[in-house]
């Protein structure tokens, strides 16, 4: 008998809390290196002349580079708020992003991190699993809303086969 890896009830109880915001301050360069991680060559992320006769007027980031913004200090609060809780695998469940406008070179961004659902499902393979819902919202230096993002991760008991 496998023991129970997945203690989900006191994570309930963190549903909703708002973890301690993380602010980023972004560097141009920052963005350059994403574009090039990501092998996008769209000229916004990288040419500053293109940029700036753009209706943006200067270089801003590729959209998905926002889930970059903060990822360390949220695996560190993580490792704190969640990981205790739940051990065996992980899987990422999907993400859904909603991004209002642009980040720019010398925004700075505010992450605000919470668990916004935690839920149990018996999988007819793997036994156990936990959803757990990461919901980040992400301000500029002026409050206003850059994105929302929902991140669903799930566990699962490692080792315990059903039939």
């Amino acid at each position: 008998m496998v023991e129970d890896t997945l203690n989900t009830e006191e994570l309930k109880g963190k549903i909703g809390i708002d973890w301690e915001p993380v602010v980023c301050n972004i560097e141009k360069g920052m963005i350059q290196r994403f574009a090039q991680a990501i092998d996008d060559p769209n000229p916004l992320w990288q040419d500053e002349e293109h940029a700036r006769r753009s209706r943006y007027g200067s270089i801003i980031a590729p959209p998905t580079f926002i889930q970059t913004v903060g990822w360390g200090q949220f695996e560190k609060q993580f490792q704190l708020q969640v990981a205790p809780l739940l051990s065996g695998g992980r899987l990422n469940g999907g993400v859904e992003l909603e991004y209002y406008q642009p980040v720019r070179p010398g925004d700075t961004i505010t992450v605000i991190t919470k668990i916004a659902d935690v839920r149990e499902r018996q999988g007819k393979k793997m036994g156990k699993m936990v959803f757990v819902t990461f919901e980040k919202t992400y301000k500029n230096q002026t409050q206003e809303l850059i994105a929302k993002c929902r991140q669903i991760a799930i566990w699962y008991q490692i080792g315990v086969e059903h039939d």
